[in-house]
C-alpha cells in the first residue's frame, strides 16, 4: 500500500513532507462519480487543471489561493533569479492561467490578492477563522510553562513549518541577540521541516528547544496560551493561521511587516522588518506591555474572525456560483 501511495502522491523534495497528486485521470473519475454541485480547489500545481474539468462538466468552480506564488518561488531559487524579469513573467503567466481556469478566485487577505489584482484580475477576499473554544486564554497551563521555561524567562513560541519561506532562522537569531544583551528569553519551536537540521546547529548554544510537530490539538492550544509571545517571521505569509490561534489564546504576535499578518494581527501585536534585530526589538516591545492588557487585546482581535464567518462567506460564494454569478471584488 505504501508503494502504491508513493507512486500516486509522491513526496516533493525539500518541502517538509508535502505530496503531489499526479494521477489526474483517477481524480476525474472520482469527481465524476461524486457529481459535485460546485468545485473548490486550493492546489496551485497538480490540481489546477481541475478548473478546466469543471468548466467542461458545467460545474461552477472556485480557486482558493492560500499562498503567494511569487514569494514561494523567490524563496527557493538562486538570488540572481529571484528578481529577474523572466521569473516575473513566468509567475504572471501562472496567475493568468489559474484565473482563466476558474469562475472565481478567493484569497485570504488583501496581501494574498495583490499578485492577481496587480494584473487586473478580480478576486474576492475570504479571511480564514479560528476555533474560539479550542484556542482560549483559559488553556494557559502553569505546569506546561514551568516545564518549558524558568520563571525569570520570557517564553516565546514559534509555531511553523521549518522551511525557507517561513524564515524561522530570524527567531533563532533574535534569541541570540537578546541573550547576548542579558535578556532572559526561551524560544520553543513547534514544527518540523527541511530546515530543522540547520536550525538545530544554529541554536546549539542558545536557549532554544525543539518540540517537533505537535500532533495533539489540546496540547498545542495549551502551548500557545502558556506563551508570553508568538513570533511569525515569515515574509510571505498570506494569512498566518497559527498567529490567529495565538491571538485567540490570548498571546500577542510579533510578525513580519511585509506579510499579510499585520492585516490579521492589528494592534494585538507588533509588525517588524525582517532582521534578527527587529524581531528581537518586537519581542521586547510586546513584553513591555501590561500582561493582562496584551492578553485581552489579543483575544478581542481573534473574536472578530471566527470560523463561522469564514464558512458563511464561502457558502454564500458557492450559492452565488450556483446562481451563475461571477463574483466581483469582495465577498
Amino acid at each position: 500500500m505504501g508503494y502504491a501511495r508513493d507512486r500516486a502522491i509522491p513526496l516533493l523534495p525539500r518541502t517538509g513532507g508535502y505530496r503531489a497528486i499526479v494521477r489526474l485521470p483517477e481524480v476525474h473519475e472520482v469527481l465524476t462519480a461524486f457529481a459535485p454541485d460546485v468545485l473548490e480547489v486550493s492546489d496551485r500545481t497538480t490540481l489546477r487543471p481541475l478548473g478546466d474539468w469543471a468548466r467542461a462538466a458545467g460545474i461552477p468552480s472556485v480557486f482558493f489561493a492560500h499562498e503567494r506564488v511569487d514569494g514561494v518561488v523567490r524563496a527557493h531559487v538562486a538570488p540572481r533569479w529571484a528578481t529577474s524579469a523572466a521569473l516575473r513573467r513566468a509567475v504572471d503567466a501562472h496567475h493568468r492561467g489559474t484565473h482563466r481556469r476558474f469562475d472565481t478566485v478567493a484569497c485570504t487577505t488583501d496581501y494574498a490578492a495583490t499578485e492577481f489584482r496587480r494584473l487586473g484580475l478580480p478576486t474576492v477576499t475570504v479571511p480564514l477563522g479560528v476555533d474560539l473554544a479550542r484556542f482560549h486564554p483559559s488553556r494557559r497551563d502553569p505546569a506546561i510553562r514551568d516545564l518549558l521555561a524558568h520563571n525569570d524567562e520570557a517564553l516565546v513560541v514559534l509555531a511553523s513549518r521549518l522551511s525557507r519561506e517561513k524564515a524561522p532562522h530570524l527567531a533563532v537569531e533574535a534569541v541570540r541577540l537578546l541573550s547576548g544583551r542579558g535578556h532572559r528569553v526561551r524560544l520553543v519551536i513547534a514544527g518540523t521541516g527541511a530546515m530543522e537540521p540547520a536550525l538545530r546547529r544554529l541554536a546549539a548554544d542558545l536557549p532554544v528547544d525543539f518540540l517537533g510537530f505537535v500532533d495533539n490539538a489540546e496540547r498545542f492550544a495549551a502551548l500557545l496560551a502558556s506563551a508570553d509571545a508568538v513570533v511569525a517571521p515569515g515574509p510571505i505569509e498570506t494569512f498566518g493561521l497559527a498567529a490567529l490561534e495565538a491571538l485567540a489564546s490570548g498571546t500577542p504576535v510579533v510578525s513580519h511587516a511585509a506579510s499579510a499578518l499585520p492585516e490579521v494581527v492589528g494592534d494585538a501585536g507588533v509588525a517588524v522588518r525582517g532582521t534578527p534585530g527587529d524581531v528581537a526589538a518586537g519581542i521586547l516591545a510586546v513584553m513591555a506591555r501590561d500582561p493582562a492588557t496584551r492578553r485581552a487585546t489579543a483575544r478581542t482581535r481573534a473574536e472578530t474572525m471566527p470560523w463561522s464567518a469564514t464558512v458563511a462567506t464561502m457558502e454564500a460564494l458557492h450559492e452565488r456560483a450556483l446562481a451563475g454569478v461571477r463574483v466581483g471584488e469582495r465577498a
